[in-house]
């Protein structure tokens, strides 16, 4: 079974019927494509497809010209930017996860090897004890 991202992703309305659920004109959908802000796929008689991500992306490029004025070079700055903060959590994301098997498989040596932890803890004593006579 499919899930919901493959799903949103799913090329399925055609030009005009995007254009009526969005209340803009065929042609403004012709020029955010060229201008790069939407790229529907097309099928082999080269009839354009949008997908609900696609309407998702023109819904925030139309909030943004209309409801805060931003022109399309900026609408195409701030969705770059947009994808670019998804990457980097994506990524950060994947750090977290790594860091967590990191700590894992740390805590999973430390109950194996008891003998490790204490090495650990002995040496951070001693280092202690000798910035304590360093002090004096």
């Amino acid at each position: 079974m499919a899930n919901a991202s493959e799903d949103k992703g799913k090329p399925l309305f055609m030009i005009s019927v995007v254009a009526e659920l969005l209340d803009i004109h065929p042609q403004t959908l012709r020029l955010y494509e060229r201008e790069g802000l939407v790229v529907p796929k097309r099928t082999d008689g080269n009839t354009r497809l949008y997908s609900q991500e696609d309407i998702e992306k023109l819904r925030r490029v139309l909030r943004l010209t209309r409801e805060l004025g931003v022109n399309l070079a900026g609408v195409q700055v701030i969705l770059g930017m947009r994808e670019k903060m998804e990457q980097m959590q994506e990524a950060m994301e994947q750090l977290l996860q790594y860091v967590q098997m990191l700590q894992q498989h740390k805590e999973q040596n430390d109950a194996i090897h008891p003998s490790n932890a204490l090495v650990k803890v002995s040496k951070q004593d001693s280092m202690a004890k000798s910035d304590l006579d360093y002090l004096e």
